[in-house]
């Protein structure tokens, strides 16, 4: 965005970090992004770029394959990647699941799968979302029975995003079946190569279409017992609460680098486009709309550096991500529709960033737990 401001966590050595993450993302990503959106999928020889520039687990311990960074490291690389519109490698699911079993996982869970995340060779995804369940997780009802030393998994889960490429499921199955609510759920580590884990189509999106988003099968699916995240029976929700605000955050981050894209974007546009004999900047009605979504923005970039500043402190706390997850989705939402209207018809078609930002967008109030969810769970700390 064209601004001094200048965010109060970013670092002389975060900003050639960020220097370094833009130049890749503009050289080996960005080109590659058209071609990933007619196939639905990323490459996985991306991935492996990725992992090699240490843009996966950036705030992971060297020892595990990281990069021995903070989270503002992290915070660096999703919104340079959304900034640059590069949406078909999904690393924020990697980063994730990654956080999981570095938290909770056990150390040989730690030492077997941390590397290979981080290198790229191992690509994530979280199978919580079942057809009939949505942000309600207390009612899941993928089953893992325990049976001698393993566990045999039956269920289904859909709108699983890397759901075509991952190679490591975390999922979040009953390991009790007669436990009510929330005790009795476990997350489970997945090997995508085990028989019993079958995946669905791809599914067609009204946006984001070069995420390969998909439903998993798990039919008599047998895995180890030690795959169990933790070793421990029943932990799973007290798990997905310690991590879920994080999700929330990168989520945040990933719609304040959209709305500083529009931005721009539309700033350059209005005042190359001509009407009437000017450039359509120079309409009072522009210049006034403008002003709001600058100041929108900008409100917008201070309430992320507090998130961000929070998880570096690691002092952010659920109601803080997810008052960040709803209130600045539903800024982007804002932004962009003005910022599209700019565009006139061209906003329209989709060889146009904005378009494609404007479907794109429509899923950041749904997912990481939808903005309804996420006000509830704000006023219950009030």
């Amino acid at each position: 965005m064209q601004s001094t401001y200048r965010s109060p966590w970013l670092s002389d050595d975060l900003e050639a970090f960020t220097d370094s993450v833009r130049r890749f993302i503009r050289q080996r990503l960005v080109p590659h992004e058209d071609r990933w959106r007619a196939q639905h999928q990323g490459d996985r020889s991306a991935w492996l770029e990725v992992g090699e520039m240490g843009m996966i687990l950036p705030d992971v311990p060297s020892e595990y394959g990281g990069a021995d960074g903070s989270p503002a490291h992290t915070a660096v690389v999703l919104q340079e990647l959304q900034y640059a519109g590069v949406t078909g490698v999904g690393v924020s699911l990697s980063h994730i699941v990654g956080h999981y079993i570095l938290d909770s996982g056990t150390a040989e869970q730690k030492q077997h799968w941390l590397p290979k995340i981080a290198s790229g060779e191992v690509i994530c995804s979280i199978a919580m979302t079942e057809p009939g369940t949505g942000s309600d997780l207390q009612s899941i009802r993928t089953r893992a029975v325990r049976k001698g030393e393993h566990y045999v998994i039956n269920g289904s889960k859909t709108f699983i995003s890397n759901g075509q490429l991952s190679d490591l499921v975390l999922l979040v199955a009953r390991t009790d079946t007669e436990a009510k609510g929330s005790k009795g759920v476990s997350l489970i580590l997945v090997d995508t190569r085990t028989e019993g884990f079958r995946r669905g189509k791809c599914l067609d999106k009204m946006g984001l279409p070069a995420q390969d988003t998909s439903e998993m099968f798990f039919d008599d699916c047998v895995v180890p017992a030690d795959c169990v995240l933790g070793g421990v029976e029943g932990q799973g929700f007290y798990q997905l609460m310690q991590q879920l605000p994080f999700e929330r955050a990168a989520c945040a981050i990933q719609c304040m680098a959209d709305m500083e894209r529009a931005l721009d974007l539309t700033l350059e546009y209005t005042k190359e486009r001509k009407a009437f004999g000017k450039s359509i900047f120079e309409f009072q009605n522009t210049r006034f709309t403008l002003a709001d979504v600058k100041a929108t923005v900008t409100a917008s970039r201070t309430f992320c550096d507090l998130i961000i500043q929070r998880w570096v402190d690691g002092t952010l706390d659920s109601p803080l991500a997810s008052m960040g997850k709803f209130w600045l989705s539903e800024r982007q939402a804002e932004v962009l529709d003005k910022c599209l209207q700019f565009f006139g018809g061209y906003g329209y078609m989709n060889e146009y960033p904005i378009a494609r930002m404007y479907a794109d967008a429509r899923v950041a109030r749904i997912y990481g737990g939808s903005n309804e969810i996420q006000r509830e769970l704000v006023a219950r700390s009030l």
